[in-house]
This record gives C-alpha cells, structure tokens and sequence, in this order.
C-alpha cells in the first residue's frame, strides 16, 4: 500500500470512528466541514423550544451545540469514546444542568426509551451502517407520534467518484435506496432538499412517523 492509500485508509476509519489523537484531530475537522450541512440539517428539525432532541453520531458536537441553543433537553449517541469525552470537557455545564445526556451506543441499539424524543437528527453516519432497516426502525421506536427525523447524507454520486469513499468501506447508497429503507420502517419522507451542488452535493430528508 502506497503512502496515499495508507493515509486514505487511516482518514476512512477515522471517519468511521474517531479514536485517540487522531480522533480529536477529526472531530475537529469534521465541525469545520460539516458546518452547513449540519446547521441546516438542524434546522429543518423546527424546534420551538423545550423539546427532546437527539442527535446519532455527534462526532465534533458541533450539532448538539446547536440543538442546545433550541431544544429543552438533548441526547447525544455515539459509538466513539473519543467523541464522548471531547462531548464532556466542551458541555461541561450542559451535562451538569441536566439538559445534555450522553450515551455510548450505535444507531442500530439505541440506549433510548421508545417514544422519548420528540426530534431526532443524524449526518453522516448512514456509510457506517450495515442494517439500514435495523437502524431506522430504532429511530422510529424512539421519536414521539408527530416527531420528526431529518437525516443528512453526501451525494451518492459524487462520493462514488472519490476512492477515499469508494475502496475503504463506505456503504453508498443510491438516495432512492435510502427512502425505501425509511418507509419500511414507518417514516414518511415529507422533504427532500439537495444543499449546494456538484461536489459540495448533501442530501435532507425531513421524515417522521407515518
């Protein structure tokens, strides 16, 4: 393996999950990159405020900075350790008030009663995913009746032509792939909006229970 390949290997399992110094170098990057997709994937929620928002795969905490600022109480799920104690030291006094919840766990095992959030929001976390059906049923069990799910993915298209995405694991899924596997879970998909184009491509899909 080449010095490229290596170092595309080593951003692909980082991405996938965030580990040691490395780890916090990413969940860095990853607020910086992430921050219009994840902003608008935040605000497609339409908290009012006072809500029970979740977010799944949290990575830098940009996201659940920004539902904080909106919602009453938020849950924050991750699969890395490294990400939840970057999550600890930044919301400090968040975790201490009793309005963020920190859990370790992934998308298809949620560590969450089943109709507790009124809201729930996950970018770029799908790749990651074998059992799409797995995790969108879980989304479902745990959003309230009317809740809402808004789930934010890079274009299929344009990661398919990058071989950081291609030859290190990334699960890319047609969008259309992605829908189905939502309404087999019993979300209906009520938006669907395309931010940017081109390379900067990301995909919305604003759902909730049918």
């Amino acid at each position: 393996m080449g010095l490229r390949e290596s170092f595309q290997a080593g951003l692909a399992r980082q991405l996938g999950h965030p580990s040691g110094l490395r780890g916090r170098v990413v969940g860095a990057m990853l607020n910086r990159g992430n921050r219009k997709p994840i902003t608008e994937a935040v605000a497609a929620l339409g908290l009012a405020g006072g809500e029970t928002a979740v977010d799944i795969g949290f990575g830098g905490g940009l996201g659940l900075g920004l539902l904080l600022r909106r919602a009453g109480t938020v849950h924050g799920v991750e699969i890395s350790t490294t990400m939840l104690e970057r999550a600890r030291r930044t919301f400090r006094r968040e975790i201490a008030a009793g309005r963020l919840r920190l859990h370790e766990g992934p998308i298809t095992a949620l560590p969450l009663d089943d109709g507790s959030a009124d809201a729930v929001v996950t970018t770029n976390t799908v790749y990651f995913v074998d059992d799409l059906d797995g995790a969108f049923a879980e989304v479902a069990r745990v959003l309230k009746p009317g809740g809402t799910f808004v789930l934010g993915i890079g274009d299929p298209g344009t990661m398919s032509r990058s071989p950081l995405f291609t030859e290190h694991g990334f699960r890319i899924r047609p969008v259309a792939d992605v829908e189905a596997a939502l309404v087999r879970a019993g979300l209906d998909v009520r938006r669907h909006e395309l931010l940017g184009g081109g390379q900067m491509g990301f995909h919305l899909l604003v759902t909730g229970p049918q």
